[in-house]
């Protein structure tokens, strides 16, 4: 074949490549960027994952103590939303406590599967002795306990334990109060009043940056709130909050809270609980403008 003729061919086959590279850059236009994977079908196989339960929401015991029944909350769907329900125990047996995990297998981590409801289940394990006075721990941080339970149910302890602190004038027992009212976590207390009745606590807690050295610029920056408290039958029960000074906020909710832990209560600094008004609303929102198209080409966002 003749040079000409080499030619011709080399330049057929550029053409044909060209054209190629052309269609696969439109077809993919705005769907794919070159070296990077596709985005995985929405119609490809659910996967089943290990999960945790959603709730533990009670325990009992059988065979004399030696078995432990758990029941929690689980998915559930017009199909099979869950597999290997099963509880295990996680270390030996202490002489206090029981530790036991709860886990199972399902595909409600894609709304495809249509496990998006939840129901009840059951699952059991076998223990090496039996409970007696032991507590059990479930998945790290609830709590059953026999003490206080009609059997063969167990009790389901709460946020203070399966034996809260006391109401009075306590450490454990304002750590209860400030529990009651949501303060933020790590909060920590900056004064208290309490005569075993009642109870007026300020607090506060960190914001900013965090930092080694308090000293820093916006390192010691904080907020803080005061609650006051009557004693009830399970803890501190929070009455009103009020950051002004003396009694007045406590009083008109509470007359007969004790003029002698309020009356000395200065207001709470400003820079502790700042106050921010509403802003003046605007009598018109100005008009919007249309959205820019780009130039000598086809409009911004498309491809």
């Amino acid at each position: 074949m003749g040079s000409a003729g080499r030619h011709d061919g080399h330049g057929a086959v550029v053409a044909a490549v060209l054209g190629v590279v052309a269609v696969l850059l439109l077809g993919g236009c705005g769907t794919q960027v070159a070296g990077r994977e596709a985005a995985p079908s929405a119609t490809g196989p659910i996967p089943w994952t290990v999960f945790e339960p959603s709730g533990v929401t009670g325990a009992r015991l059988a065979d004399g103590g030696r078995t432990l029944l758990l029941d929690a909350q689980v998915p559930s769907g017009a199909r099979a939303c869950v597999r290997d329900f099963k509880a295990v125990l996680t270390h030996p047996v202490q002489k206090d406590l029981v530790r036991v995990q709860l886990t199972f297998s399902s595909p409600s981590g894609d709304r495809r599967s249509g496990c998006t409801k939840e129901r009840s289940a059951t699952a059991r394990v076998r223990l090496p002795v039996p409970l007696g006075g032991r507590e059990v721990v479930v998945d790290h941080d609830v709590q059953f306990t026999a003490d206080g339970a009609k059997a063969p149910a167990l009790r389901l302890c709460g946020e203070l334990g399966c034996t809260p602190p006391a109401t009075g004038c306590t450490d454990a027992s304002y750590d209860q109060a400030l529990m009651a009212v949501d303060a933020p976590v790590h909060s920590y207390r900056d004064t208290q009043e309490c005569d075993g009745k009642w109870l007026v606590m300020d607090f506060s807690w960190r914001t900013g940056p965090a930092c080694d050295d308090a000293s820093a610029p916006g390192c010691s920056s904080r907020l803080g709130d005061r609650w006051f408290y009557r004693a009830g039958k399970s803890g501190w029960v929070p009455i009103v909050e009020g950051t002004e000074g003396g009694c007045r906020v406590v009083q008109r909710a509470a007359p007969a809270f004790p003029t002698s832990l309020c009356r000395g209560l200065a207001p709470l600094p400003a820079f502790l609980h700042p106050s921010y008004p509403p802003g003046s609303a605007s009598p018109s929102p100005p008009p919007r403008r249309a959205a820019p198209r780009e130039r000598g080409g086809t409009p911004a966002g498309s491809c």
